[in-house]
């Protein structure tokens, strides 16, 4: 791997040698994962060279890098927010069918390359799980082109904003709707159906969560704000 300082104040671009490009290309993703893992920079980690460890080899991949991070019951404060846009912008390229623009003041926040590779490497215990029950072209009809990839996209979109909402220091804030974006993505990666079915599910649960937190929290300040007004 290189990785150069730029005129711009040090970001680097990462290159992989030959030998890793072509293992990135031919192995499962939890091989894939292993390399990017190995492959981060010492000290902090951009998002675009996030994208550029990746590969060429699609958004939804990525997607699916950016949320092994949160399978834990915590919040991870900012980079949600920074992943989160990054999916955003995922998905609206594939319901427009246009090509993925990251903004530059995104594409280049740092984020701390320890943190990042800690959460890759708890993440990829769900990454294995996944593949392992994954089976392509079940429920074909879910992961196919037309209305249904459109339905897909919207729900990435979703997904995305539900993962960047300001519910902090909430167990599993980030996890669903994190676990919604996993199974969307390996569903089509994978054209599995079923996969994409759970993530709409789970999509479904995130709001439901989130709708029961604000409702308990409004009840909890009514309560004590009569409390205090004797």
């Amino acid at each position: 791997m290189q990785g150069n300082p730029d005129e711009t104040g040090g970001l680097r671009h990462i290159c992989l040698s030959p030998p890793q490009q072509a293992e990135l290309h031919a192995d499962s993703l939890g091989e894939k994962l292993r390399i990017v893992i190995g492959n981060l920079p010492q000290g902090g980690v951009t998002l675009a060279e996030i994208r550029d460890l990746v590969g060429q080899d699609g958004l939804l991949l990525l997607t699916i890098f950016l949320t092994l991070g949160f399978m834990v019951p915590v919040s991870i404060p900012g980079v949600s927010v920074v992943f989160g846009s990054a999916i955003l912008l995922i998905g609206v390229s594939r319901l427009r069918g246009r090509t993925l623009w990251l903004p530059k003041r995104l594409a280049h926040r740092v984020l701390p390359a320890e943190k990042v590779r800690a959460a890759f490497i708890k993440g990829s215990i769900w990454l294995r799980r996944l593949e392992r029950v994954s089976r392509p072209h079940r429920l074909n009809g879910l992961a196919s082109a037309g209305w249904a990839d459109t339905v897909n996209s919207g729900a990435l979109i979703t997904g995305s904003l539900l993962l960047m909402a300001p519910v902090i220091l909430v167990p599993f804030s980030n996890t669903l709707p994190a676990l919604a974006l996993l199974f969307l993505s390996i569903g089509l990666l994978q054209r599995d159906g079923l996969c994409i079915l759970i993530g709409h599910l789970a999509n479904f649960v995130t709001v439901i969560y989130f709708a029961g937190i604000l409702v308990g929290g409004e009840a909890a300040f009514r309560e004590a704000f009569q409390h205090l007004g004797g």
